[in-house]
């Protein structure tokens, strides 16, 4: 099976069910919303899949993308996928194991982007936002979004992120949040 991102570029998918891509429709409107904030961007790409989302920001002109993923099979097919369509100004490396834990391996550094789409019935939730936020991984003017099933979990504001914004696509969400800007209010 394959996957087509911008540009027309297809990618390499795992058989069977053991990655769940991100919706042609969710991917296209989070890059419409991202729009302005790809180019040059940091993007780290949570529980990756195939790496669908990392692609898609590499192609639009990501200049450092990271991808955590637990599966060894797909980490062989993001490399792949990325190999594929990075230029050789854009760099990005690939994390094998447990997205908590390998969260703690980034200590440092800072993402504009973050896109996080765990399987819906985890519980990565919760420790993955306060990993994230603990360990100050948004950079104080990114974005970090949160793809979940309407019913698989509730979003709240955590520690320093707070929600922003959230779009319902069918039965698929995606929550925003930001860092806490004391100054101003973020609920739209």
């Amino acid at each position: 099976m394959s996957l087509r991102i911008y540009g027309n570029r297809q990618l390499k998918t795992l058989p069977g069910r053991e990655t769940r891509p991100t919706t042609a429709r969710v991917r296209e409107a989070l890059f419409n919303i991202w729009q302005d904030a790809i180019a040059s961007c940091r993007w780290l790409d949570l529980c990756a899949g195939t790496g669908s989302m990392g692609a898609e920001a590499l192609c639009r002109g990501a200049s450092y993308v990271v991808g955590i993923e637990q599966s060894s099979r797909a980490c062989n097919i993001i490399q792949q996928n990325w190999q594929r369509v990075a230029q050789p100004e854009q760099t990005f490396q690939i994390l094998r194991g447990d997205v908590v834990k390998r969260l703690t391996t980034l200590l440092g550094q800072q993402f504009d982007c973050i896109y996080f789409d765990p399987p819906y019935a985890s519980n990565l939730y919760q420790p993955v936002l306060e990993a994230i936020a603990h360990h100050q991984l948004l950079d104080l003017n990114g974005e970090l979004a949160v793809e979940h099933g309407l019913d698989a979990w509730t979003p709240k504001s955590i520690l320093t992120l707070k929600i922003c914004r959230q779009k319902i696509y069918g039965n698929t969400a995606v929550t925003f949040y930001r860092i806490e800007d004391k100054d101003n209010d973020l609920s739209e």
